[in-house]
């Protein structure tokens, strides 16, 4: 089976053929695969910005399209951009192909090739396999992101989580806001929800990059919103999401008793030392903070004291 049959079976491009395929070798032995693309008979061009088909009027240089390896070699699009006399927009632009988006040297195979090997290795490890650079990997994600995001549908995002995850050492922190609306949660997964959106840092900025990607309309529409006590977060959720309810999350508020009753408990074990009294509080942290049906049965007993002898004070 010739090569450019496998081509057009897999990568068939409208309005373009397959036409000259060279196996190529550098001095370090290295090969390459190059394919010329050329515009199949009687096709005029297409204006990159309207989209409009026009009489072509001139081609630019060669350029070099990276496509998709074949068994480790690397394959490139060789393809002569013509220029298009647009009626529409009045002037002489550069054709829109469909195996590329503007300037980028990549084709969009090879780009979602990337961003779907990011998905599963480092973006370290995925630049290593296909022989590219990083940033080359970082475009890709991004592209795909952007491709996402423009098609996601939140019509039906009524309730939201908003926190913070740790990405780096040295407090370094992204924002994610996800959805927790019932039924959110596909059958059998463990997360809790799939992320609506991520950001960098956990700053006011940050969160209202967020509202402004969302919209207006469908944050007024928002009933829930639930973070934890980071201030930048509640005030800017107060501001944006004005007719949702605001719910702090059980982690937090747990959090912060536990350490009020563990002040309080120190605090009330000095006294009692300063007086003289027996130390009934000292090693009594865990006692104080665990639930009543996980005490054990010698627990019991020592609770009931410090509770009595807590209402004795408060007689007396």
């Amino acid at each position: 089976m010739k090569f450019r049959t496998i081509l057009n079976y897999i990568h068939k491009i409208p309005g373009f053929v397959y036409a000259q395929i060279r196996l190529l070798e550098n001095e370090r032995g290295d090969g390459r695969v190059e394919v010329e693309v050329r515009p199949r008979a009687g096709c005029k061009p297409v204006c990159s910005v309207c989209g409009m088909p026009g009489p072509g009027y001139d081609r630019l240089r060669t350029r070099r399209f990276q496509f998709v390896p074949l068994y480790g070699l690397p394959v490139y699009f060789q393809y002569a951009m013509r220029l298009v006399n647009c009626t529409w927009c009045g002037k002489v632009k550069v054709e829109r192909v469909p195996w590329a988006d503007g300037k980028r040297p990549v084709t969009k195979a090879f780009s979602w090739t990337l961003a779907g090997w990011a998905r599963r290795r480092s973006w370290q490890e995925t630049a290593q396999i296909f022989g590219v650079s990083w940033d080359r990997v970082r475009r890709s994600v991004s592209m795909a992101v952007d491709w996402g995001r423009a098609r996601v549908d939140l019509s039906d995002v009524k309730t939201i989580g908003v926190d913070e995850i740790a990405w780096h050492k040295g407090h370094r922190y992204l924002t994610l806001v996800y959805q927790i609306d019932q039924g959110c949660r596909p059958p059998g997964v463990q997360i809790i929800c799939p992320s609506t959106w991520v950001g960098e840092h956990r700053r006011i900025k940050t969160l209202e990059a967020f509202f402004d990607w969302f919209g207006q309309l469908r944050s007024s529409q928002l009933q829930v919103v639930c973070s934890d006590m980071w201030k930048a977060y509640l005030s800017v959720t107060r501001r944006r999401a004005e007719n949702a309810v605001r719910v702090l999350d059980r982690f937090h508020i747990m959090q912060k008793r536990s350490k009020a009753i563990d002040k309080v408990r120190a605090a009330e074990a000095r006294r009692l030392k300063a007086a003289g009294s027996r130390p009934l509080l000292k090693n009594a942290r865990w006692l104080l903070l665990k639930w009543l049906r996980n005490l054990s049965a010698k627990q019991v007993p020592r609770l009931e004291e410090i509770l009595r002898h807590n209402l004795n004070t408060v007689r007396a």
